[in-house]
């Protein structure tokens, strides 16, 4: 089996003890104390990850880091929702439900090319800052 990885709450790469759910049977306390000093040990059945123990010091990290996230993306959604009620908006879309079909194929194919070559851009973007300096 590979070894398991994953990061800890203080952002780190870390590798993840793994045990037989037949030792966590019989010996829980001891893996117990595992996580909760090693963060998390993954449970394995059959060499297979299938659960993972953590400490509860880990788990409120993971929680309390999460947590704005989908504050923020709700917050966006709202953003975006409150945007599409305006007036503006109201009178683009009646255009385009009665847009004819070939007005709408090439505002398709016009805002492809524009996703694309601005995917693009990142891509090169990024790869140049990941070259050695």
């Amino acid at each position: 089996m590979s070894k398991l990885t994953y990061r800890n709450s203080q952002g780190q790469l870390v590798d993840m003890s793994t045990v037989a759910a037949t030792k966590v049977k019989n010996e829980f306390g001891s893996v117990l104390e595992q996580a909760i000093h090693g963060g998390a040990v993954a449970i394995t059945r059959h060499e297979l990850p299938k659960a993972v123990l953590l400490s509860y010091e880990e788990f409120v990290a993971l929680v309390k880091d999460r947590a704005p996230q989908l504050n923020d993306l709700a917050n966006e959604f709202d953003a975006l929702l409150a945007d599409m009620q305006t007036a503006k908006s109201r009178q683009g879309m009646a255009k385009a439900f009665e847009a004819p079909a070939s007005r709408l194929g090439r505002a398709a194919v016009s805002a492809a090319r524009k996703a694309h070559s601005s995917s693009a851009k990142s891509s090169r973007r990024m790869s140049r800052s990941r070259r050695a300096p």
